[in-house]
């Protein structure tokens, strides 16, 4: 997997955060060619080795409380922003780059996932929508559509399946012994007005950074969606379903 061009795409891009200062210094260091090129050899010595540098895993929670709340007495009157490395972001979106590129190039992503991946937007989930009803009108046929949502869908992938999963969709073996170590040992501190907590540890699930969660929970549901999908022809049931990252349709 090769950095070099995705950084120097990743550098012209707007990166979004919450730090956009940091973002700001950071440019101008990968417009040095010696900078840049230490970033590359960091980025590509971590996938060479399986290994995740363990201050890209550490994370500051900032407790902040949700406003025009009628008591704060409960934790859903509170959210967090999540500080993270601003380094290690650079590298998290060239992963993730790289890795839609080529599990779309190889046709492994299931053709009903429409949800944050480069070749797919929301415009196409209404288009197949609507070519649907409208092919099935034209037969006269009702349509009958259930929306879901999964909740806490980033925090309940199994990171532990997940790495099995690049396997299956050809990747080197060296991209799941990356991922094997990087979605391990991570940790947070929680820092409110002027308290911050120890460290604690958060191997859960998936972090819900767009950088890397949605192509990773692509990845995680094209497996299921395939066994889903063998299910419904096997029982011979009628269904169509259109997926966008942790929400969906099933429609008949």
């Amino acid at each position: 997997m090769e950095f070099r061009n995705a950084i120097h795409n990743s550098n012209n891009s707007s990166m979004p955060g919450p730090n956009k200062l940091s973002w700001y210094y950071l440019k101008i260091i990968v417009n040095d060619s010696v900078c840049l090129s230490k970033i590359i050899d960091i980025a590509n010595t971590c996938f060479d080795i399986g290994f995740s540098p363990s201050h890209f895993k550490t994370l500051m929670s900032i407790i902040i409380s949700k406003p025009n709340k009628e008591s704060y007495n409960s934790s859903k009157s509170f959210k967090s922003i999540v500080l993270l490395n601003t380094v290690g972001k650079l590298i998290k979106k060239v992963i993730g780059e790289r890795l839609q590129f080529h599990a779309i190039t190889n046709d492994f992503i299931h053709f009903s996932q429409l949800g944050d991946l480069k070749k797919w937007s929301t415009i196409d989930v209404g288009v197949v929508l609507t070519h649907f009803i409208y092919m099935r009108c034209v037969k006269n046929i009702n349509t009958s559509m259930l929306a879901f949502d999964i909740s806490q869908f980033f925090l309940s992938l199994n990171y532990h399946l997940l790495p099995k999963n690049f396997d299956k969709a050809g990747f080197d073996p060296k991209v799941s012994k990356f991922f094997g170590n990087y979605l391990v040992g991570w940790q947070t501190n929680y820092v409110w007005n002027n308290f911050s907590s120890q460290l604690f540890s958060v191997d859960v699930g998936v972090d819900q950074d767009l950088a890397l969660s949605s192509i990773l929970s692509a990845l995680y549901l094209s497996s299921v969606l395939y066994v889903f999908e063998k299910q419904l022809k096997n029982l011979k049931i009628s269904i169509f379903f259109l997926s966008f990252v942790d929400y969906g349709l099933l429609i008949t």
